[in-house]
């Protein structure tokens, strides 16, 4: 969900705060919810800004060398399992991640663990 923009942080400040209108009718007049005004005028208060605190999260567990080597791993053995998959990169670089993390970055790289559809074809008609 996109964060509002400051120009609509500032109008619903300066509804309650300039022309005294309560926060409930203020929230209904915004189609916000009350508590994302109380947080817009504390927030103004503690800090002076309406800016949002942006949440920078943590860096990725794989580095580009590691999607690198995950992706010629894909192109090397298309069978191997996340968890199998996980176990060459502890060992290649020495980076431990869990199997949902390996899947994440395959989805990432544009690859699905889903059968070729020819290969399939080919399997299927015999």
């Amino acid at each position: 969900m996109k964060a509002y923009s400051i120009d609509l942080r500032t109008k619903i400040v300066e509804s309650v705060r300039t022309r005294g209108v309560s926060k409930s009718e203020t929230a209904r007049r915004f189609g916000v919810n009350r508590s994302t005004v109380e947080r817009y005028l504390r927030r103004l208060d503690q800090s002076g800004s309406l800016a949002s605190k942006r949440r920078l999260g943590q860096p990725p567990k794989l580095d580009e060398h590691a999607m690198l080597l995950l992706e010629e791993d894909i192109k090397a053995r298309p069978w191997a399992t996340h968890s199998q998959r996980s176990e060459f990169l502890y060992g290649v670089c020495a980076v431990r991640v869990s199997e949902a993390t390996i899947c994440r970055s395959i989805k990432r790289l544009g690859h699905s663990r889903k059968k070729d559809h020819c290969e399939q074809a080919k399997v299927t008609s015999g």
